[in-house]
């Protein structure tokens, strides 16, 4: 079954309309009591009429598609805007973000690359309890170190403080980038909806605005005070963890979970690694066999999809050319009625013509129209 086109139903109804115009202009034409010498008067106001009409109706058209073009450009120029304006803020909010929690100050390996490492150095060796003194110094031997256990203790101290800052760090970066994108959203959602509403409501987009910055600002205030409570809440459980962790030592133990590195979950610490579980190489495999599924199932939606087109294809185009043949078959119909309709035209007005000028050579002039009124009953 053919499902019919508005393209193709335009065509129909062209067609139609065509068809109705010959067979009234046929109607007028042969019809020999109403026809007139001359020119067609009322066919020529018709068709004047409808040219003013078409032209009317193809002007207001062409005025709408320009104030609808005029209304998108404003909306364009005014989304256009706010993206510049909010693309500028989040630079500008990563640039103070830089600048006040990345400096180059912070950073861990400061000191290989600062540029006044050699005013801030100290002597080669200032006493005996210098911690600065290693093997490759020369400047402390064996049987001289007497700090061993104090120094080898504030190490591990000064270690746990780096991981602990390490990780407080990290914390805090994703959460100022987690308010970051969430603002960029909100204020983007928000933005839009003010640009499709610009027009018609621009009063009361102006109260709406006012409401959702008070409200994003109370949003971000309770944001601010949880984050905070968050944090500090965080932050005496990673104490209570570190303190509980130290004590039941899982160094020593077969725990997997002392293989975790610090650096993030898809990594392990090599030297405590007992070996993937059987739950993550089930998960692999799982994961594997649906992307495989996934592939089968997009190659098989393309297969389908091309055959369907394929076919709407051909069956478009044979349709259009079943189409074309039936508009040459009734345009050949009807230049055959038409070139018929105008041979017994022709053939009535010439034996008419010369009935007329036998009549006018051969009889006397009242009998003339007697007999000619008679052949008009």
């Amino acid at each position: 079954m053919e499902i019919a086109q508005p393209r193709d139903l335009e065509r129909y109804l062209s067609l139609a309309k065509r068809r109705h115009g010959e067979l009234c202009r046929q109607k007028r034409i042969f019809n020999a009591r109403n026809r007139i010498i001359g020119g067609d008067t009322d066919a020529w106001d018709a068709q004047v009429h409808d040219q003013k009409i078409k032209e009317a109706t193809e002007k207001a058209r062409h005025e709408t598609f320009a104030a609808e073009m005029r209304q998108n450009d404003k909306i364009t120029c005014i989304l256009e805007g706010q993206e510049r304006r909010d693309r500028k803020s989040l630079c500008k909010a990563i640039n103070d973000f830089q600048q006040t929690f990345q400096k180059p100050e912070t950073r861990r390996e400061f000191d290989l690359s600062d540029p006044l490492a050699l005013r801030k150095d100290l002597p080669a060796r200032q006493s005996d309890n210098d911690i600065r003194n290693t093997v490759s110094g020369m400047q402390k031997f064996m049987g001289e170190d007497l700090n061993f256990h104090e120094r080898k203790k504030f190490q591990e101290e000064q270690n746990r403080e780096w991981s602990l800052q390490q990780q407080r760090e990290r914390e805090s970066a994703r959460a100022h980038q987690r308010c970051a994108e969430d603002l960029y959203f909100k204020t983007r959602l928000q933005f839009d909806e003010t640009a499709k509403h610009l027009q018609n409501l621009e009063s009361a987009t102006r109260k709406a605005v006012c409401a959702a910055v008070k409200e994003f600002n109370r949003n971000q205030a309770t944001e601010s005070v949880e984050r905070k409570t968050r944090e500090k809440k965080q932050e005496q459980e990673d104490d209570l963890a570190e303190i509980s962790n130290l004590l039941r030592g899982d160094l020593l133990s077969e725990n997997p979970q002392q293989a975790a590195s610090s650096f993030g979950p898809h990594r392990v610490v090599p030297d405590r690694w007992k070996g993937m579980t059987r739950e993550q190489l089930e998960q692999i495999r799982l994961v594997q066999k649906q992307q495989i599924q996934e592939k089968l199932r997009l190659r098989e939606e393309e297969w389908q999809r091309d055959r369907d087109w394929d076919r709407q294809r051909v069956q478009r185009a044979r349709s259009t050319l079943l189409v074309e043949r039936q508009q040459k078959r009734q345009q050949r119909d009807l230049r055959r009625a038409l070139d018929c309709a105008n041979l017994s035209l022709a053939k009535e007005q010439h034996s008419q013509k010369k009935y007329m000028e036998e009549v006018c050579t051969n009889q006397p002039t009242e009998g003339y129209f007697t007999q000619f009124n008679t052949g008009s009953r």
